[in-house]
Order: C-alpha cells, then sequence, then structure tokens
C-alpha cells in the first residue's frame, strides 16, 4: 500500500511554468491547498536560484527549492542554501576552455547566480526558445569577458553548467553533436539535457534525483512519501526516485514511458490536475 504523500516535488519551466513563464491560477490554488495540509510542495529545476519568482513561490506556500539539478538546495524564507555538492574549478575549468573555442551560449551557475561570457549576450535572441525564456537569461545573466578566468581566479566552485545551441536550417543544431560526444568523455560528470535541445552537467552523480533525497533527509520525509512533476530528459531521475511520477501532458516521450501517471499539459493547469488527482 502507498503511503500518504508529504511532498511534492515540481519542475518549473514546461512544468509549473506555461509558455509565458506564469503560474496559472490553477495551479496556485493547488499548492495553496496542498501546503494547507501539511505537504511540502518544493520546486525541483535545472535554474539558478537567483532565476526563481521567490516572492510568488512563498507567497502560495513554497518554502524549498532544489536548484541546479539537485546541485544546490535553498530555503527560500532566509535565501539560505542549505545543502550543495559542486564541480571544483579543477574539474570544470578545463571543461570551459575547450567549451570557450566552440560557438554556443555557455552559463555557469555558481552561488545561485548565473555568469555568462560577454561574447554570447548578442546571440541571445538566436536561441530557438520562447521569448519568455529569452528574456528570463537577458535579465539573470551576469557576463564576464573570459568565464574561465573568472572562475579560476576567483577559485569559483560551480553549480551546473548549462550549455545552448544555436540552430541551423535543417533543423540540427551547431556544434551539438560534437559537444555531446566532448561531454560524453568525462567520466566525472553527469550529461543530459533540460530542454530545448541544450545540454546541462553537473558533477558525477548530482541530479535532481539526488537532490530530492538531501531535501527528504533534511525535511524529515521518507523517499516513499513523495511524489514528483516533469516534463524532460533533466527530471527523469527525479520522477523515479520519487515514490508517485507524473509527466506533464507535454512531457518528452521518454519522461511517459517511465512515469505512473500522465497528467494535463502544463498550458492546461497539469501540477494542479496532478494534485487534485493524487492528494483530493
Amino acid at each position: 500500500m502507498r503511503r500518504k504523500i508529504k511532498l511534492i516535488a515540481l519542475d518549473m519551466d514546461g512544468t509549473l511554468f506555461n509558455h509565458e513563464s506564469k503560474i496559472s491560477k490553477a495551479d496556485q490554488t493547488a499548492i495553496r491547498a496542498a501546503v494547507q495540509r501539511d505537504i511540502h510542495v518544493v520546486i525541483s529545476t535545472g535554474r539558478p536560484y537567483i532565476g526563481l519568482p521567490r516572492d510568488l513561490l512563498l507567497e502560495i506556500g513554497i518554502e524549498y527549492a532544489i536548484t541546479t539539478n539537485g546541485a544546490a538546495l535553498y530555503r527560500l524564507s532566509d535565501n539560505t542554501c542549505v545543502y550543495s555538492d559542486c564541480m571544483a574549478p579543477a574539474l570544470v575549468c578545463p571543461l570551459i576552455t575547450q567549451l570557450q573555442k566552440k560557438e554556443i551560449h555557455m552559463d555557469a551557475f555558481i552561488d545561485g547566480i548565473c555568469f555568462c561570457p560577454s561574447v554570447c549576450q548578442p546571440k541571445i535572441d538566436l536561441l530557438a526558445m520562447p521569448a519568455s525564456i529569452r528574456a528570463y537569461i537577458h535579465a539573470t545573466r551576469t557576463f564576464v569577458e573570459n568565464l574561465d578566468s573568472h572562475v579560476r581566479s576567483n577559485n569559483l566552485s560551480v553549480q551546473k553548467m548549462t550549455l545552448n545551441f544555436y540552430p541551423l536550417p535543417d533543423g540540427s543544431f551547431l556544434e551539438r553533436n560534437c559537444v555531446l560526444d566532448f561531454l560524453s568523455g568525462c567520466p566525472e560528470i553527469s550529461v543530459l539535457s533540460g530542454g530545448y535541445h541544450n545540454l546541462e552537467f553537473t558533477k558525477r552523480g548530482v541530479t535532481k534525483g539526488s537532490g530530492l533525497l538531501r531535501l527528504c533527509k533534511y525535511l524529515d520525509v521518507m523517499p516513499e512519501e513523495t511524489m514528483a512533476c516533469g516534463d524532460t530528459q533533466n527530471d527523469i531521475p527525479i520522477l523515479k526516485t520519487a515514490a508517485v511520477g507524473v509527466a506533464m501532458g507535454n512531457a518528452i516521450p521518454e519522461v511517459k514511458q517511465i512515469c505512473d501517471y500522465t497528467t494535463l499539459s502544463n498550458e492546461e493547469s497539469g501540477v494542479g490536475h496532478a494534485i487534485r488527482h493524487f492528494i483530493g
């Protein structure tokens, strides 16, 4: 018999967010109802802490966030990082050095902030993603001349790297295949896609799933008492780790195949629908 759900983890882009990067009123209402029943509702995202709509999340009762694919857990009420597992400069800097030779958009998430090479700034609007996501990138990036030098000279640990690729007329993406081959040859990192054909990597073994287990321990919740909602490849570890895995109606086939239930799409308040289905 399945245990009562005490924690619900929600991905943001493509799950809790609609195409305008907004949370529907129906989803907000369902989250508030779950919180009123003493259920922890938390965020599980590839975004850095700076990319969270903190005030709105607190308003609807969300107090914790698994960020950067599990590399850092935050308590929203006081902006505190309660756990992190990052890539040391010795690991990430040689990778950044090689990646800077490619024509790609590159982001390094460090202490909840996002750093991006200055050369990428004029090309953000060339990325094949919704306008709301491009606007989010414009608004949240701190641009530096040389990302490798910035990380190395300041001895910074990196929570996650995100790489976005420029679309080509034939539907493929510039440099993506060769970058994937390069990163796949590094056994000390975990590589996957978070959507829009991007690539993301963290320290080996760091995923949204590992982040969920850390947060469960912190909140004294058993993994058997959890539910997670997601739509793309970087959600698969947490969807497998949670007792109940929920795929969004807009999820990729690979996600739907491993989940217990498929809800409505993110444009149809699928999160709220799933909460009502499992919580009542």
